[in-house]
């Protein structure tokens, strides 16, 4: 478990991560998301004692991550594919992580094999594409096999196939009980892997909830209703203050639940053959609810 709790961070006179309290559960695959410059970067590093919090605390299974001896057995972490010495093989590298933390050598090859790394291994990391140091990087966090797994931006450079693989890695991890804490900005991706949800936006908190919830705070989620009485239908859904509009022969109405809509219908005697909530995308809820967390905006100054 990662407890973050009052977390601060300033440079100077700027405030990178302001106040920031959140826990990531094990059993889950928890995403991080925030728009450039939002302070996630900042916050994962504070979170394994690389950055010092200017006030506040976090904790990696109830103790601050610097006081973890053998460090990943605890915690693993990707954190940048291009931090690593391209003049070692990617053997070497892990094998160096593995004596420092007191690791069976085995588990070098072993974890080589997972990413699929093996006919690659005594070849030098700076020959290497960015996808194959992304595997790299995902092994090394893996290799003390730890409860808690931290990763940012791990679907860079990868192709189809293995977004696929990382994406049902961290389920299994997950569905192990450890706990798994990714940073993304594919909002596709996170659509498809993340169970919870922790939002921030200039440093500071926006949301820490189930991505359902936080995709149905999004204005475009809505209640699609059919039936053969539309023309009957719609006055009376916004003289209840609906805001209502066609789509695909559907309404599409927001401002009401389905149980209320049910209820109007059934009061007029309006035939209903279909019913159905719909939660916005994940990315139209991100982009609603952070916009004005946005640093950089396309096609304009704020």
């Amino acid at each position: 478990m990662i407890e973050v709790n009052g977390l601060t961070k300033r440079y100077g006179g700027t405030t990178a991560v302001k106040d920031l309290t959140f826990t990531v559960h094990p059993g889950r695959v928890t995403g991080f998301l925030g728009p450039n410059g939002a302070g996630k970067s900042t916050t994962l590093r504070m979170i394994l004692g690389l950055h010092e919090p200017s006030s506040g605390t976090v904790t990696v299974g109830g103790r601050p991550f610097r006081e973890r001896p053998r460090g990943l057995r605890q915690v693993g972490s990707l954190l940048d594919a291009h931090d690593v010495h391209g003049g070692r093989t990617a053997m070497a590298h892990l094998s160096a992580l593995a004596a420092g933390n007191r690791i069976p050598r085995r588990r070098v090859e072993e974890v080589l094999r997972e990413v699929g790394l093996v006919k690659a291994a005594r070849r030098r990391i700076g020959g290497f594409s960015l996808g194959m140091k992304q595997r790299l990087g995902i092994a090394s966090a893996l290799l003390g096999d730890p409860p808690v797994l931290i990763f940012d931006e791990p679907l860079n450079g990868l192709d189809p196939e293995g977004v696929r693989w990382v994406r049902d890695l961290f389920r299994r991890l997950a569905a192990e009980g450890r706990t798994v804490f990714v940073s993304s900005h594919l909002m596709s991706e996170m659509e498809h892997t993340a169970d919870q949800l922790v939002v921030i936006g200039r440093g500071e908190l926006i949301a820490a909830e189930s991505l359902a919830e936080f995709s149905a705070r999004g204005t475009r989620s809505c209640v699609m209703v059919g039936s053969s009485a539309l023309p009957a239908l719609e006055p009376l859904l916004t003289a209840e203050g609906a805001t209502v509009r066609r789509e695909d022969g559907l309404l599409a109405v927001t401002g009401l639940t389905a149980a209320r809509i049910g209820e109007i219908t059934q009061r007029h005697g309006i035939p209903v053959h279909h019913l159905s909530a719909r939660a916005s995308s994940l990315e139209e809820a991100f982009m609603e609810l952070t916009a004005d967390s946005a640093q950089y905006l396309a096609g304009g100054t704020r």
